[in-house]
């Protein structure tokens, strides 16, 4: 039996909001026929259901086993036909796209003239928007019609279409260049993670500049500078070079700002490029830029500058509230912070089959490690936990590593001395089947498996002697992320110095307002 949360017509269903249902049982009722179709009734049912249950399906006989797999396929079909009339999904793409539709209709039917002032209309839309890849196909179709269709200007016009087809195909090129770089620069990052040494820069770079077409960045238009910019931050972030991240990010911004009407066209890629400028500022520790980014996000988001619609209502939400929290871990302020955790969970069951897996652990860890600096290491082990004792999930191998260490330092905090040796000998045998651990990573492993060993009035120097052998790393390019998932340097201050963590960090934070 399928798996209920991965059903994709009972999913589909239950993405629909109330308007969208309404449209659909008009839609479906136009014709008198329908009102007592089996897929109408498999609709309903469905719509009403908590859970898939094909058993309930078939007790309901709305329809035979052998027939209900044809069914379920038509209702899949007949709800994306209903939300494409509907007003509210559409954009200048399906506008677009919809208007080369009627010009073939009208191409078909040997109205050649109709058509060919309907795809002028269409192309001049589409070259507006940057949609260069449906303008190609407009201009392949008029070429088509024009061999038909002869006039007296078919010399001039002949030329003119050769040289539209030759430079749209050129930036077509470029830019599938460009984002097939992209996107295998973002699975590389995705598969291996950030480099770790100076070989696996080495292997990056030649990797990058290899496949990096040679252009002139003033020639470019819309589409091609935005993939330009996004495999440049890909490399930066691979590379570990934060700065640069900023640097192509705030371009990436940047060309939206100066094209307004690109944030309705593209609203996710705008608000991706503002996540990754604000990760990029966090990983720089530009609070005061932070701030001012994340407050145009949300403005942009509250004033509908941002089209809203169920793909990026989530997105929103994923960017906006990990970013929340990433300013409250920047300031130190982790009490400030906690009142946070009821919202995102209650967003997060509210887009429970939006939301991929990985993300509902990144946002575990963020609120553990709230917890971990406001003091509540009880709260902080709950949520650890969630991640450590989910066997089935694939997330990135750097996440689980540090949820293990913090879950070590936070059953050391509350002395649970039991716990952490089971933990220990979960932790190392987990850590030894890693490829590449930091050497902050094995420090860590080796202080936490002597704590044992020291007696409680040489704990303080065992912190110090910690401390001096962590603290050159804040500053190696291969190892300074570490203290990005976990600020193990502020934690060694606070108990060295008997003072809260978030005290510690606040301080530091302060140091380094701008």
């Amino acid at each position: 039996m399928p798996n209920p949360q991965k059903e994709s017509l009972f999913v589909l269903i239950k993405s629909l909001s109330k308007s969208e249902k309404r449209q659909f049982k008009l839609y479906v009722g136009r014709f008198d026929g329908n009102v007592n179709s089996k897929f109408l009734a498999l609709f309903t049912f469905l719509e009403k259901s908590q859970t898939y249950d094909e058993q309930a399906i078939l007790k309901k006989k709305i329809v035979t086993k052998q027939q209900l797999s044809n069914l379920k396929a038509n209702l899949y079909k007949q709800i994306l036909k209903s939300l494409r009339l509907n007003p509210a999904q559409h954009n200048i793409r399906i506008v677009i796209r919809e208007q080369l539709d009627y010009a073939t209709i009208l191409y078909n039917k040997g109205l050649y003239t109709q058509s060919l002032k309907l795809l002028d209309k269409a192309k001049i839309l589409a070259l507006e928007h940057e949609e260069k890849n449906i303008a190609y196909e407009i201009v392949e179709l008029e070429k088509v019609i024009e061999t038909q269709y002869i006039t007296r200007s078919m010399e001039s016009r002949a030329d003119e279409l050769s040289e539209e087809a030759k430079t749209l195909s050129i930036q077509n090129v470029l830019a599938s260049k460009l984002s097939n770089l992209s996107l295998q620069l973002y699975g590389l990052l995705l598969r291996v993670g950030y480099v770790k040494n100076e070989d696996d820069y080495k292997e990056v770079n030649a990797y990058f500049h290899k496949r990096l077409p040679k252009v002139n960045i003033n020639e470019f238009g819309f589409r091609e500078k935005l993939w330009f910019y996004k495999a440049h931050l890909w490399y930066s972030f691979l590379t570990q070079d934060f700065l640069s991240s900023y640097k192509y990010a705030s371009k990436w911004v940047d060309l939206f700002t100066q094209t307004p009407k690109m944030k309705e066209m593209n609203p996710v890629f705008y608000l991706k490029g503002n996540h990754y400028l604000l990760e990029s500022l966090y990983f720089i520790k530009h609070e005061s830029k932070f701030k001012e980014v994340l407050f145009q996000l949300e403005d942009d988001i509250s004033e509908g500058r941002i089209p809203l619609n169920d793909n990026t209502e989530v997105l929103s939400f994923l960017y906006v509230y990990m970013n929340k929290l990433n300013y409250y871990f920047l300031t130190g302020t982790f009490s400030d912070g906690l009142h946070l955790v009821a919202e995102v969970n209650e967003r997060i069951s509210t887009f429970e089959n939006r939301i991929d897996p990985h993300h509902v652990m990144v946002f575990y860890y963020k609120i553990a490690s709230l917890y971990f600096g406001a003091g509540d290491r009880k709260n902080s082990i709950f949520y650890l936990q969630k991640i450590i004792s989910n066997k089935s999930l694939n997330v990135r191998e750097d996440l689980l590593c540090f949820s293990r260490i913090l879950n070590l330092v936070a059953h050391y905090e509350l002395g649970m001395d039991y716990h952490l040796e089971t933990q220990l000998k979960s932790t190392y045998k987990y850590l030894l089947k890693m490829n590449d651990l930091h050497e902050v990573q094995r420090e860590m492993i080796v202080f936490l498996r002597s704590l044992g060993t020291i007696y409680p009035h040489e704990i303080k120097n065992a912190f110090k002697a910690l401390h001096a052998k962590l603290k050159p790393f804040e500053e190696d390019p291969y190892e300074r992320r570490a203290f990005l998932y976990l600020d193990i340097i502020s934690w060694l201050e606070s108990n060295i110095e008997n003072k809260p963590v978030a005290e510690i960090i606040q301080a530091k934070a302060k140091k380094l307002i701008r």
